[in-house]
């Protein structure tokens, strides 16, 4: 607090201005963006603002935020997608903190992505990669592969979010913020079923214990004040351990950390001696192109993905177990 004289022999004190970054954050919070978002767009603002020798965003312009990004890719040798996501972020500093329209910003032109084809595993490897994932990874991984969902949304899974009689799994704002529904593959029903007496029993001892609550979506911890400790709303996937809330400090049971099933992934393909680079999104790929090999329409496959576009879901097309674009070689005729 700065004191200031406001008449004889008076004194008062001024509140003192929030800083940037703390501006940051609270309108990422406002605009509901995950807390990943918010550590990784604060991140690239305070490296924006470093780069350029501590001066403020707002006494700079397009020239900067060029050179920031040309030293991204330049210096650092960043991939396309980390270098506009450093563009998406200060995009969302001009413009959401500092209420800066930036026409030019929109100019600054945009890191073009390789155009890659997807990783996917045939059938025999996607079993010998899952008869070698333990315990619960192991359920995890046959649930990506089962149902098409993406890594932080199968550990964001909520028990209210799985209905065994309709075999349906809804998935909560996904990618785009967008819900969909997937299905719930007959072959995980009893083993899920089995898991989710085991995380009944532990939330159990959480609630007995005085904890047992979950964090919950937006506003709706202040809307249902009781609600982060109802069974439904529960991680089917939860931690070991309880941990504060980083944004509220109130003591929780979040859910597992991915970067547990990511390791497993990583050891489940060198114990089955996989050439391919798979990962917890391979699962994903091979899903959907599992699919269309068994001749389910595009449409929905792309329904159940997600995918906005069906230009998104037409990639699987080119890497279906056909050949080169399906065409029969000249040489296995002869």
């Amino acid at each position: 607090m700065r004191p200031i004289n406001t008449g004889k022999n008076a004194t008062t004190t001024e509140p003192e201005k929030p800083r940037l970054l703390d501006l940051l954050r609270t309108r990422i919070r406002l605009k509901h963006y995950s807390l990943r978002t918010e550590n990784t767009y604060t991140e690239w603002a305070k490296r924006y603002i470093l780069f350029h020798n501590k001066r403020h965003p707002a006494e700079m312009g397009k020239e900067e935020v060029e050179a920031f990004l040309s030293h991204l890719a330049v210096k650092h040798n960043v991939s396309a997608s980390t270098q506009n996501q450093a563009k998406a972020a200060l995009l969302f500093l001009y413009r959401e903190v500092l209420d800066t329209e930036l026409p030019w910003l929109d100019d600054v032109e945009q890191a073009k992505k390789p155009q890659r084809l997807p990783v996917v595993l045939t059938v025999n490897e996607v079993q010998a990669l899952l008869s070698r994932l333990p315990g619960t990874h192991a359920l995890m991984g046959r649930l990506m592969y089962g149902t098409g969902m993406r890594l932080m949304e199968t550990v964001r899974l909520r028990v209210k979010d799985v209905d065994f009689e309709r075999r349906e799994i809804i998935v909560r704002e996904g990618k785009g913020a967008k819900d969909r529904i997937t299905m719930l593959p007959q072959a995980v029903a009893a083993p899920l079923r089995d898991h989710l007496a085991v995380v009944k029993r532990l939330h159990d001892e959480d609630l007995r214990a005085g904890f047992g609550e979950v964090h919950l979506p937006h506003a709706l911890g202040k809307k249902y004040p009781n609600a982060g400790r109802e069974w439904g709303w529960q991680y089917i996937f939860p931690s070991k351990q309880l941990s504060a809330d980083p944004r509220t400090g109130v003591t929780r049971r979040h859910h597992a950390d991915e970067k547990g099933i990511q390791r497993a992934i990583r050891q489940a393909v060198r114990d089955a001696d996989l050439a391919k680079p798979a990962t917890p999104h391979t699962l994903r790929h091979s899903f959907a192109t599992h699919l269309l090999q068994s001749g389910y329409d595009i449409r929905t496959v792309q329904e159940l993905l997600g995918h906005k576009d069906v230009q998104t879901t037409m990639i699987y097309t080119h890497v279906l177990n056909r050949g080169g674009k399906g065409v029969e070689s000249p040489l296995d005729r002869l």
